[in-house]
């Protein structure tokens, strides 16, 4: 990784020379601390959520997972409404402020409720004869996810706009070197934030573990205060840029305009550049085939009642331009491959039962001596360190590795890595059920059926390669539909592009949970116990990955449909290789046919 950027490198403009300099390299500390506190507080509560709402709450493992999902899709849909808000109204930095007191509340409520006894449940047995366990009121509950609901609303508002908000202070044009300082900031953005999910996922986790809530959740408050104290006090050092109209609104319009026209008729109108809304200096001076009932959103059907003098729409929700026009068609067409990404976070989502698992097992480091145990909630940096060295060695090693034996550039184009990502995905969870269907059968042979808080003689090394797998999923599909979006949407959308995986993140928890209670309430019929069942061992968790398995496998043949569907890539159309190879057949012959040697797109270039 390169160096940060020095102070001469990262200088701005000066708006007038009277005045003192504002933004620059000075600001980052404060930008960057903001996000990495607000990141080991939020993902540091994760991991071992679901133990203190089973064991404080009383809650089961299925309602417990679901408020969970809940809780998830929440804190990925307001960064959305998050960016909406900054973009449109608020700005990046009143935004980042806002948001990070919200995130300090909602912790500082979270810790109340491990500090104060009557804001949930009195201590109970259930295991004791004749004990009979209340469950949390209504008022106890409401407390509960309001410390949820501040806490999704803080990260809706610093995750969108801590990035932007960075890149603007070192930004600037006239700097000869800009491009690079930008590069660096980036590198070392999500450095931190890399490092950041791994201090919450150890040394949050570990805490919490050994130490109780009340310290565990204490230190994720103290921890953001910090970071809210440092971002505002530094707010005389920043560069804030006024709010312009959001993109999301731009979409909106077009769609809006679309279907106030959908009674016009395209054939009535030549298809010239007059009759068709565009501005000036736009590339687009007609829309494209494509979806061509869009079109009708930037068709000027009365010139006199639609266009001002100054030459722009009277009422742009009801005549848009072309760009707007193409944009939202771009949109559309990605939502299906967008689509095959949702069921590989569903996979990812279901930490709560690999908690479970991991508690269940022996996780002591060496069984023949070490008495150190890996925390539980602690596995998942499994699924971050595999990710980041997939990254590393792909950009390091295998690329420069193939091209040299090749003789010429190579890499995996972006449509084959996300398909190669989401047969990850499918194997993971068949590696999930295998080692589960391993785990009940030795729980059940040791006499542990009725005891799901028994520590059962396998070793939770034996979870590992599922987290690995579920990192290179990651690496392979989030990292290429990232990609993917960013190269098939116009440089206007980008925003858009950065938005559309959290998005899908948000639709999976919600479906992960409709298909968790779905299962559950199949499965315990006629007094049956459930697959999801609270005793672990009683349950089949291991049917329950099967089921994902064999939807996560649909899903593979979903994907290779959507990618011949969707045709040729942008790069592949600018270079003349619109006839070659399918990238979905390198996909079926990767994964069980065998591929050939020029199926690899190795001419691609990225921009």
């Amino acid at each position: 990784m390169e160096n940060p950027p020095n102070e001469t490198e990262a200088k701005q403009i000066q708006p007038n020379e009277g005045k003192k300099t504002k933004g620059g390299i000075i600001t980052m500390p404060f930008i960057i601390a903001n996000e990495a506190f607000e990141k080991v507080a939020s993902y540091g509560l994760l991991p071992n959520m679901i133990m203190y709402l089973i064991r404080d709450y009383r809650f089961g493992v299925a309602k417990g997972t679901n408020v969970l999902f809940m809780w998830s899709a929440a804190s990925n849909f307001t960064p959305l409404l998050g960016a909406f808000l900054s973009d449109s109204y608020l700005g990046r930095f009143l935004t980042i402020s806002i948001a990070s007191l919200s995130s300090f509340l909602g912790m500082v409520l979270l810790w109340l409720t491990a500090m104060l006894p009557q804001v949930k449940p009195s201590l109970c047995d259930p295991t004791a004869a004749g004990s009979h366990c209340g469950s949390a009121t209504a008022s106890q509950l409401a407390l509960l996810y309001s410390a949820f609901a501040l806490i999704s609303i803080g990260s809706g508002g610093i995750r969108p706009c801590s990035l932007a908000f960075g890149a603007d202070q070192l930004d600037n044009k006239e700097n000869p070197k800009n491009e690079r300082i930008l590069e660096s900031f980036f590198g070392w953005y999500y450095a931190s934030s890399a490092v950041a999910v791994l201090i919450a996922f150890t040394g949050i986790v570990y805490i919490q573990e050994h130490l109780g809530w009340k310290i565990g959740f204490g230190i994720p408050a103290v921890l953001m205060l910090i970071a809210a104290l440092l971002f505002i006090l530094a707010s005389p050092l920043y560069v804030t840029r006024g709010v312009t109209k959001s993109l999301f609104t731009g979409l909106a319009q077009a769609v809006v305009a679309a279907y106030k026209k959908r009674k016009l008729s395209l054939a009535d109108h030549q298809d010239s550049f007059d009759c068709y809304y565009h501005m000036k200096d736009s590339e687009i001076k007609a829309p494209s085939q494509k979806l061509r009932f869009l079109n009708k959103a930037c068709l000027i059907s009365n010139r006199e009642e639609e266009i001002g003098s100054d030459g722009f729409a009277l009422n742009p929700w009801r005549l848009c331009t072309t760009d707007k026009v193409e944009e939202l068609k771009a949109l559309i067409k990605v939502i299906p491959i967008w689509s095959t990404g949702i069921m590989m976070s569903i996979n990812t989502s279901q930490s709560s039962f690999q908690l479970l698992q991991a508690t269940s097992m022996d996780r002591r480091l060496n069984r023949h001596g070490s008495s150190f145990q890996v925390p539980a909630g602690s596995f998942g940096m499994f699924t971050i360190i595999a990710l980041a060295l997939w990254v590393v060695l792909y950009d390091r090693a295998v690329i420069p590795l193939a091209s040299k034996i090749r003789g010429r550039p190579f890499r995996l184009s972006v449509k084959l890595r996300m398909g190669l990502g989401l047969f990850m995905s499918f194997l993971a969870m068949a590696i999930s059920a295998m080692v589960e269907s391993f785990r009940r059968k030795k729980a059940i042979s040791q006499g542990y059926a009725n005891n799901a808080n028994a520590v059962v003689d396998i070793s939770a090394m034996w979870l590992v390669p599922q987290y690995v797998l579920h990192g290179l999923a990651e690496a392979l599909t989030a990292i290429g539909q990232t990609e993917f979006f960013y190269t098939e949407f116009p440089k206007s959308m980008s925003s858009i592009a950065a938005s559309l995986f959290g998005l899908g993140m948000a639709v999976a928890s919600l479906l992960a949970s409709v298909v968790l209670n779905a299962v559950n309430e199949l499965t315990s019929r006629n007094g049956k116990e459930s697959w999801v069942s609270d005793n672990i061992n009683k349950g089949h968790y291991n049917y329950y990955y099967w089921v994902l398995a064999i939807m996560s496998f649909i899903n593979v043949i979903y994907y290779v449909i959507c990618s011949w569907s969707y045709g040729p890539l942008v790069d592949q159309v600018r270079n003349g290789r619109v006839n070659g190879v399918r990238e979905e057949e390198e996909l079926l012959d990767i994964v069980g046919k065998g591929f050939e040697k020029e199926d690899l797109s190795p001419d691609i270039k990225t921009n």
